[in-house]
């Protein structure tokens, strides 16, 4: 299994509780793959550099993963159809 960086932007009309229910509901995506959630850092509510799907903030959560290579894009997948994220960035760590 690699390791990879998930870094996801939730809309913000959430409240906190609504935004860890999605964090949570990744995390169940993830763990469904055979995956799991090494770390994860949620970094609260923050302004965007630039408006995103009519949105100028968002609830910010950088989680580090491990998961075969085989579902990453099945991950991605379903995190597009998660009404409520409104960008993911998908990373591969490297191992030095």
């Amino acid at each position: 299994m690699k390791k990879y960086d998930l870094f996801t932007i939730i809309k913000p009309n959430l409240d906190t509780e609504e935004a860890d229910k999605v964090v949570a509901k990744v995390e169940e995506i993830i763990k469904n793959l055979g995956g799991s959630v090494v770390g994860c850092d949620k970094m609260g509510r923050k302004k965007l550099s630039y408006e995103i799907g009519g949105f100028t903030d968002g609830f910010m959560v950088d989680q580090v993963i491990e998961l075969d290579g085989s579902k990453v894009v099945e991950l991605k997948r379903q995190l597009r159809l998660t009404d409520s994220i409104i960008r993911i960035m998908f990373t591969s760590k490297e191992c030095a």
